[in-house]
């Protein structure tokens, strides 16, 4: 299966499971399986955020300032002593952003599809959301993204062609709660049209080097 499991199967993508488990104290395995359902969640969320323009501006400027993509430079070093304080309480900003008052919702989903503790699946979640951030704007930066519609097309490239167990993820979300939230775009989005071969996999492949 391509894609996700592409970019997790790297050897980056695996240093990344293998400190975020470290740090949650949560099994590789099903760690790496959290990540590959939680990122595409995230990517959708910044999707939606980037249909108005102030959501638009305000993504456009954290991927140039703080999250332009220097977290990936040196993983070794932010597993190594424990993921600083810093960076988590950046990414529980960041999940407060995205999904707002969603966000048990997700990480209940997440815990239901995966085995894991609720609680494990939100630390996780705030370790992955300051690194997905950097993924993207490393990637803003080398496709010289410079406004809303590249934006929009950039994150809806880096969606395209999601695994079968994330289409079936985001329908348990849409079945959850039918009020026309974001996981509704987002569901939309996924198993909709626009799938790109490749998908976040073959788009993020190329940062890790393959």
């Amino acid at each position: 299966m391509s894609g996700l499991l592409d970019l997790l199967n790297s050897p980056m993508g695996k240093q990344l499971i293998s400190g975020v488990a470290g740090q949650t104290g949560q099994p590789e395995n099903k760690t790496g399986d959290v990540l590959s359902m939680a990122m595409p969640l995230l990517l959708g969320a910044m999707k939606k955020n980037v249909s108005t323009p102030q959501g638009a501006q305000g993504l456009m400027s954290a991927l140039s300032g703080k999250h332009n993509g220097g977290i990936l430079d040196d993983l070794g070093g932010l597993f190594g002593g424990g993921v600083d304080e810093a960076v988590t309480n950046d990414g529980a900003g960041i999940l407060g952003h995205l999904f707002g008052g969603k966000q048990g919702n997700v990480e209940n989903a997440l815990s239901q599809k995966s085995g894991m503790d609720a609680g494990a699946i939100a630390n996780i979640l705030k370790i992955a959301a300051p690194i997905v951030m950097g993924f993207v704007g490393k990637q803003t930066a080398q496709s010289n993204v410079s406004d809303a519609n590249g934006m929009n097309s950039l994150l809806g490239s880096m969606l395209g062609g999601q695994p079968q167990q994330n289409q079936s993820l985001i329908t348990t979300l849409l079945d959850a709660d039918g009020d026309g939230s974001i996981l509704d775009d987002v569901a939309g989005m996924v198993m909709g049209g626009g799938q790109k071969k490749g998908g976040l996999g073959g788009l993020l492949g190329g940062l890790f080097g393959k």
